[in-house]
C-alpha cells in the first residue's frame, strides 16, 4: 500500500509535540524552538520551521492534523510530493516573517495551521470536488468556510489564542501558488463560491423548513 511522504509530516508534529508538552524543558523549548519576532532578531532562523511542528495541546494538534491529513494527502495525489512540501513550509514560513509586521515581537507562534491552510487554498484551486468523508463535503468547501470564518474573526477582532490573521495569511499564499500550479483554477474558484452558495442557500433557507415543517 503506498503512503503518501506528507504523513511524515503528520508523524513529525505528534512526536514534536508530545516531547514538547512531556519534558521537563517545555520553557526552554519553547524560547529556542518556538517562533517570535525576537527569536527571528537573534538569529534563531530555524523556529521559522520548527515552530511549525509543534502544538500548544492535544486540540490544537488533532485538529490540525486531520485537516493536514485530508488536505496534504489531495494535494500530493494532485501535484506530487515536492510541491506539496514546497507549500507546506513555504507557507509557513512567509505567514511567520509576514506575522511579524502584526504581532507583538515578543509572542511566541507555533503550530502547523497556516502551512495547512496554504494546502486548502491549493486543493481549493486545483481538486475543489474531491469529496472528504471526514468532512461529509467536497474539500473545495471544506476550505472557502474556514476561510471565511477566519476572515471574519480577524475583521471582528475575535480574541483567543488562536492566530486567525496567520491563517488568512496562509491561505492567501496557498491562492498565489494554486494559480499558479493550476491551469483550471479559475473554472475550480467558479465551481468553488457555487458549492459555497449551495451550502448557504442549504443553510439559510432549506434546512429550516424542513425543521419547520417536521416540528
Amino acid at each position: 500500500m503506498h503512503l503518501n511522504r506528507i504523513n511524515l509530516v503528520i508523524v513529525i508534529c505528534i512526536v514534536a509535540s508530545l516531547l514538547y508538552w512531556y519534558t521537563e524543558s517545555t520553557e526552554l523549548i519553547t524560547e529556542y524552538l518556538a517562533f517570535s519576532g525576537e527569536n527571528l532578531l537573534k538569529g534563531r532562523v530555524w523556529t521559522l520551521i520548527s515552530a511549525l511542528f509543534l502544538h500548544a495541546d492535544p486540540t490544537h494538534l488533532v485538529g490540525n492534523m486531520v485537516f493536514l491529513f485530508v488536505f496534504g494527502n489531495t494535494l500530493e495525489n494532485e501535484l506530487k510530493a515536492q510541491k506539496t512540501y514546497l507549500a507546506f513550509l513555504g507557507g509557513g514560513i512567509v505567514t511567520f516573517i509576514a506575522g511579524t509586521f502584526f504581532y507583538d515581537p515578543a509572542t511566541f507562534l507555533i503550530g502547523a495551521s497556516a502551512s495547512i491552510f496554504t494546502l486548502t487554498a491549493i486543493v481549493m484551486l486545483t481538486k475543489p470536488m474531491k469529496f472528504s468523508f471526514l468532512f461529509l463535503m467536497p474539500q473545495g468547501l471544506v476550505a472557502i468556510i474556514y476561510f471565511i470564518y477566519n476572515l471574519f474573526a480577524v475583521y471582528f477582532g475575535t480574541q483567543g489564542n488562536v492566530a486567525y490573521l496567520s491563517h488568512v495569511i496562509g491561505f492567501l499564499i496557498g491562492v498565489v501558488l494554486g494559480i499558479a500550479w493550476s491551469k483550471d483554477w479559475v473554472k475550480n474558484l467558479l465551481i468553488t463560491i457555487g458549492l459555497f452558495l449551495i451550502y448557504l442557500f442549504l443553510i439559510i433557507f432549506l434546512i429550516p423548513y424542513f425543521l419547520q415543517m417536521f416540528s
